[in-house]
């Protein structure tokens, strides 16, 4: 696993836990909006990397005060020590969230299938036709996308959606096609749009100009 980011305690990043996060490097996505623009190199910098042994032993340590461990990114599923890593962490009694962006279904159902994750967070970016355009184009397969929504709605798995809203980007319109393409039976959560840690510097620069 190739780690670039660890915190110890969080409240606020698995529903109802207290938790530790994992932030994996690389991501497939380039999505103007994102605010983890270090995370999205497969390579990062040296010195920013977290062993997998440490950041084991620390929620070793801490298990009886966590209750999961979130493992997010970047994102995770491109890590192919996904299942490994996160079976060790089952062994450790500890429940495991994965916030993924649902391009890697396929690497979703596997962990499903091997009672590896307890909780699923998907992130839903754009209207479907808009897709391709906001995440940066090449990688971006919008059957695997419908498919992994399809796949973790029918997983009888605590789960949720959730989108950002980047009104420079995304409009009234588009806001409503993206609820429609998600489950009605699905939790699904909006999140607010920090301009000045975008990707793009023409968001930030609109952001900091509509200061």
């Amino acid at each position: 696993m190739n780690i670039a980011g660890f915190v110890p305690l969080s409240l606020c990043d698995y529903p109802g836990r207290v938790a530790a996060v994992v932030f994996t490097q690389g991501c497939n996505f380039r999505c103007p909006w994102c605010h983890n623009g270090h995370l999205l190199p497969a390579v990062g910098r040296p010195a920013d990397r977290v062993p997998e042994a440490e950041v084991l032993d620390a929620v070793g340590r801490r298990r009886k005060m966590l209750g999961g461990v979130v493992v997010s990114g970047g994102e995770p599923t491109l890590q192919a020590g996904l299942q490994r890593f996160t079976r060790c962490l089952k062994e450790l009694g500890l429940a495991v969230k994965l916030d993924t962006n649902g391009s890697r279904p396929e690497v979703v159902r596997a962990l499903i299938a091997g009672g590896l994750v307890d909780f699923i967070a998907m992130d839903v970016k754009a209207p479907w036709e808009k897709y391709a355009a906001l995440t940066g184009g090449a990688a971006c397969d919008v059957g695997a996308i419908r498919e992994s929504v399809s796949l973790i709605a029918s997983s009888g798995l605590p789960h949720q959606f959730r989108t950002t809203r980047v009104d420079p980007l995304l409009d009234a319109r588009d806001y409503a096609a993206i609820r429609r393409q998600t489950p009605e039976s699905s939790p699904h959560v909006w999140q607010d749009f920090r301009a000045a840690y975008s990707l793009d510097p023409a968001l930030r620069a609109e952001a900091a100009a509509a200061r």
